[in-house]
């Protein structure tokens, strides 16, 4: 799964707007502007879904599933747990 913050961070990552994303997925900008708009988990149609990530992957983005290593070697950045980057105590 791929969630919309995982969807804007690796744009501002490639340095690309949304219609380039959509240009190089293959989809239509209002498809990537309804994924980024979801709450949570990015939902819809699978081959959809799949062909941003594909397309992310080949741009040279890596997705990292929540409690999941990075298999990659370069710099990256990850988000810890969502009360602790808010600032929020337990």
């Amino acid at each position: 799964m791929i969630t919309a913050a995982q969807l804007r961070a690796a744009r501002a990552l490639l340095g690309i707007d949304q219609k380039t994303l959509a240009e190089m997925a293959g989809v239509s900008l209002p498809t990537i502007q309804r994924m980024e708009a979801s709450e949570g988990n990015v939902r819809g149609v699978v081959d959809t879904l799949t062909k941003v990530i594909e397309a992310l992957d080949a741009a040279g983005v890596e997705l990292i599933g929540e409690n999941a290593p990075s298999t990659g070697s370069g710099r990256g950045v990850r988000l810890k747990e969502a009360s602790v980057a808010r600032g929020v105590d337990n």
